[in-house]
C-alpha cells in the first residue's frame, strides 16, 4: 500500500511538473538610422556646417515563462559608425533589461533588476525607444492587477560601488533613489482610462563627506478617453521639494490634446502643452520633465528636452494617413512659446514642421524617414543659441529588422 501511495504521489509529481508549461522565446533587433544633421538639437550658427553620421542598435532579448515566474535578459550594443578602431573591441555592450518576476495568487507580482518603466503616455517615465540606447533603472516593482485596477510600486537604490564608509552617490544614474507609486484605473463602463503618479526622487548634491540628499516629489495625473472616433487625453503634474542646487521647487505642467478620425485612413489632432518656467521668484518654478520620452511630445528637433528654465507653450496641430495597408505618412506642427517673457525678446521660439513616413517592407522589417525644419526667432537664438536666419534642418532615414527567431514550448 505505501509503495503503490508512494508511486502515485510521484506520479501527481511529475505530472504537475508537467502541466507547467515553459515559453522561451528569443528576440533579435538590429537597428540603423542615418542623420543629416543642419541644426537640431542645437541650432547652426551661421557658417557652421551640417553633420552626417550613422548610429546602431543591435539588441538580442530571451525571455522565460513559467506559470509564476518570468525571467528576461536583454544585451545590446549601440554605437555610431566608424567609433571604433577597426581591430580594436569596445566595451559598450551593456545589459539594456535583466529582470525577473514572480507572480502570487494570480493579482500580485514583484519584478526585480534591471527594467524599462513606461507610463502613460510616457511623459514623465518613458523606455525611450528613439534614442539608441533607451531607457532603463535599476529598481524593484512590486505591482497588484485586476479587470479594473493596477497599482505599481517602484523602489530604486543606486551606489557607485560597494561602499565600505557612507553613502554618498555622484555616479552615472540621475538620481540616488527613487520611490514611485502608481495607480491606473480602466473603466468597463465607459471608455475612460485614468492614472494617478506620485513620484519621490532623491539626488545627492556638496561633496562626498559633505553631501546631503535633496528630494523632489512628482505629482499628476493621467486621463484617457476614447468615446466613438474621438480620442481624447488630457495630463497635470506638479511638482515641489527641492532642486540640485537645494532652492524650493513650485513648478507644474498641463497637457490637452484631441484627435478624431475623419475615416480609416485619415485622422488629425490638436493639443496645447504648457510647461512652468521661472519667474524670477525665490522659488524654482521650471518644470523638469524628468525620464520621460521627450521626443514624442516637443518636436522632433528635441531643441526643448525635460526643462527648460523660461518653460515652454507648444502650440500643435497634425495629421496622420494610412493610404496603404503597408504605408503611414504623418504630419507634425508645433508652434512654440516660452511660458515667461525672455528678456524684452517676447515669448516666441518659432514654427516647427515634422514629416514622417513609416513603410512595412517584408515580414519583421520596417523602414522609417523624416524631415523637420524649424524657423525660429530672436528668442530663440537668446535661449539656444544659433542664428534664426540661417536654414535649420533635420532628416533621417531608419531601417529596424526585429525578428523573433525562436518560440518554442514545452
Amino acid at each position: 500500500m505505501k509503495k503503490l501511495l508512494l508511486t502515485a504521489a510521484i506520479g501527481m509529481m511529475a505530472a504537475i511538473s508537467y502541466s507547467q508549461e515553459n515559453v522561451v522565446t528569443v528576440d533579435a533587433q538590429l537597428r540603423t538610422r542615418g542623420e543629416h544633421n543642419n541644426g537640431a538639437i542645437t541650432p547652426h550658427k551661421t557658417g557652421q556646417q551640417a553633420s552626417n553620421f550613422i548610429n546602431e542598435r543591435a539588441r538580442l532579448s530571451m525571455d522565460f515563462k513559467r506559470q509564476n515566474l518570468e525571467l528576461k535578459a536583454s544585451v545590446q550594443h549601440t554605437g555610431v559608425w566608424g567609433q571604433d578602431d577597426i581591430k580594436q573591441p569596445n566595451g559598450r555592450a551593456t545589459m539594456n533589461e535583466a529582470w525577473a518576476k514572480l507572480t502570487f495568487a494570480d493579482n500580485f507580482f514583484a519584478q526585480l533588476g534591471r527594467q524599462q518603466l513606461s507610463y502613460d503616455d510616457e511623459r514623465i517615465l518613458g523606455a525611450l525607444d528613439w534614442n539608441v540606447n533607451g531607457n532603463w533603472h535599476d529598481a524593484l516593482k512590486l505591482g497588484y492587477q485586476d479587470f479594473y485596477n493596477q497599482v505599481h510600486l517602484i523602489l530604486a537604490m543606486n551606489q557607485e560601488k560597494e561602499n565600505n564608509h557612507g553613502d554618498y552617490y555622484s555616479g552615472p544614474m540621475p538620481y540616488k533613489n527613487m520611490q514611485t507609486l502608481w495607480y491606473h484605473y480602466q473603466s468597463d463602463m465607459l471608455p475612460l482610462g485614468v492614472s494617478m503618479l506620485a513620484m519621490n526622487l532623491g539626488r545627492e548634491v556638496g561633496t562626498e563627506g559633505h553631501g546631503r540628499t535633496n528630494y523632489l516629489q512628482t505629482l499628476g495625473t493621467d486621463i484617457n478617453f476614447k468615446p466613438m472616433d474621438w480620442r481624447l487625453h488630457a495630463a497635470f503634474y506638479y511638482q515641489m521639494g527641492k532642486n540640485l542646487t537645494t532652492r524650493k521647487v513650485s513648478a507644474w505642467m498641463a497637457s490637452i490634446k484631441a484627435e478624431y478620425d475623419i475615416d480609416p485612413m485619415l485622422s488629425v489632432y490638436a493639443g496645447y502643452d504648457y510647461l512652468s518656467g521661472n519667474d524670477g521668484s525665490v522659488k524654482m518654478k521650471a518644470f523638469n520633465a524628468l525620464y520621460g520620452t521627450h521626443h514624442k511630445f516637443y518636436g522632433a528637433m528635441d531643441f526643448f528636452p525635460g526643462t527648460i528654465s523660461s518653460g515652454l507653450q507648444d502650440i500643435q496641430a497634425g495629421a496622420s494617413s494610412k493610404p496603404l495597408d503597408w504605408l503611414s505618412v504623418k504630419l507634425d506642427y508645433h508652434y512654440f512659446l516660452a511660458a515667461q517673457q525672455v528678456s524684452t525678446l517676447g515669448k516666441a521660439f518659432g514654427h516647427e514642421i515634422d514629416l514622417q513616413a513609416t513603410a512595412k517592407i517584408a515580414r519583421d522589417v520596417t523602414l522609417m524617414g523624416g524631415f523637420s525644419t524649424m524657423f525660429g526667432t530672436e528668442v530663440m537664438d537668446y535661449m539656444k543659441g544659433g542664428n534664426h536666419k540661417k536654414f535649420q534642418d533635420w532628416a533621417w532615414i531608419q531601417l529596424n529588422i526585429a525578428p523573433r527567431v525562436l518560440f518554442t514550448k514545452w
